[in-house]
């Protein structure tokens, strides 16, 4: 029985997860406590703000405005911005086929959105605007560097040591990645065995997650 096998029966999916992810933002938490007394005026302007930034917009001036207009102190202002931002930034890394509009509004009204603005953010989230916004996001986006290519071999090492003579085996391997650098590396059969076996653990963590999290957005 392979090691992924062996530790099968002892895997189980996580618990139910929405869109933020597993834990709820705390600057999500902080936007459904603070949008108690926003009119939908008021809010509408903010989303627009913060729409206006993920398309890379200088907003700061309107944003004073808005603060100004509103009434809203400056601290105050700040945490409905970054509360909406990550909001949306979360959304819009699910494509539409995975995230639907009426499950969405119902987890924002779960989380205490009244339900008009719960309705303004789907709309900001699968309106007209989605294929631009997700045309910035991949443009925007960071990550690390890439694989491009892998190379290995099994090298033995001859022990000559008068207590024991034996052969040694280890795994030498070479990366080379998409910023050009190079690595190099040895690992003894042992620990290689611990690394395949920890990857396929955290493979199948992930395939169960993923099929959670799929079910959930899709009821």
């Amino acid at each position: 029985m392979s090691a992924l096998g062996a530790v099968a029966p002892y895997l189980h999916p996580a618990g139910p997860v929405s869109f933020l992810g597993p834990q709820l933002p705390p600057e999500v938490a902080a936007l459904a406590r603070l949008l108690g007394d926003v009119d939908r005026s008021t809010f509408r302007k903010l989303l627009k703000l913060v729409v206006s930034g993920l398309h890379g917009e200088d907003c700061r001036e309107a944003v004073q405005r808005l603060g100004a207009g509103a009434g809203l102190p400056e601290e105050r202002l700040g945490a409905l911005l970054a509360g909406t931002h990550t909001l949306l930034r979360r959304a819009l890394r699910l494509p539409p086929s995975s995230l639907k509009a009426e499950p969405f509004r119902e987890q924002l009204q779960e989380l205490g959105f009244p339900r008009d603005l719960a309705g303004d953010v789907a709309s900001a989230v699968f309106g007209s605007q989605r294929p631009l916004l997700d045309m910035v996001a991949l443009r925007q986006g960071t990550g690390l560097p890439r694989l491009q290519d892998f190379r290995w071999r099994v090298d033995v090492a001859i022990s000559t040591s008068a207590l024991a003579r034996s052969l040694q085996p280890s795994v030498l391997v070479q990366l080379r990645l998409s910023d050009g650098t190079a690595h190099r590396f040895e690992v003894p059969v042992a620990k290689f065995q611990e690394l395949r076996y920890s990857v396929a653990l955290v493979l199948k963590e992930m395939a169960a997650l993923e099929k959670k999290c799929e079910l959930k957005l899709q009821d």
